[in-house]
């Protein structure tokens, strides 16, 4: 049974997104002896990774992890590491195809807070990945085709054999986040 769930947010985000506000929400109500964390993670990728590990090692009991873009990225070579539930949402997938788009200056949209992002940020964290994927009973994807970040149908090529979820339209911020926290909750089994 899952005991924890870590939601990741996405890229130059926060905690303090709607999705996570939401998902948050709905397990605290309704899951009340799951834990949710929503940590803000840094900007810095290999911090980030540190923090993850650090909240991995402080958490009871059986993990699953969420995540959003960037998020769901981490969530995705965390569940694979530690053979564990994940749901991922409009996920980054390796190589990160586009990422060098975001060379030099970003800006949190959430905190306002500005940051670099240099070459050696991003192949540290293409390094993160697993060479083939293989936790497809344990992954629950859900893509909206709408997604004008990510290609949707890369995603649904490399999680084949996973259960996956395609809206028709939406956006890279899914939409229909609260059509599906049924569908995430019975998939987790809590």
């Amino acid at each position: 049974m899952i005991d924890t769930i870590i939601y990741f947010h996405g890229f130059a985000s926060s905690s303090d997104s709607t999705k996570a506000k939401l998902i948050s929400k709905y397990i605290y109500k309704n899951h009340r002896k799951v834990t949710i964390h929503t940590p803000d993670l840094s900007n810095n990728f290999e911090e980030a990774i540190f923090q993850i590990e650090a909240l991995i090692k402080k958490s009871d009991g059986e993990i699953a992890f969420m995540g959003s873009s960037l998020g769901g990225y981490y969530a995705l070579y965390f569940s694979q590491k530690l053979q564990t539930k994940a749901i991922l949402i409009n996920p980054a997938i390796p190589p990160l195809d586009g990422f060098d788009t975001y060379l030099g200056e970003n800006k949190n949209y959430s905190t306002g807070k500005k940051f670099i992002l240099t070459k050696n940020d991003i192949k540290f964290i293409r390094s993160i990945s697993h060479k083939k994927f293989k936790n497809h009973d344990n992954t629950l994807v859900l893509l909206e085709s709408g997604d004008e970040t990510l290609n949707y149908s890369k995603s649904i090529s490399y999680f084949e054999g996973s259960s996956i979820d395609i809206v028709i339209g939406g956006d890279h911020s899914y939409s229909s986040i609260s059509d599906k926290l049924i569908k995430i909750t019975n998939f987790l089994e809590i």
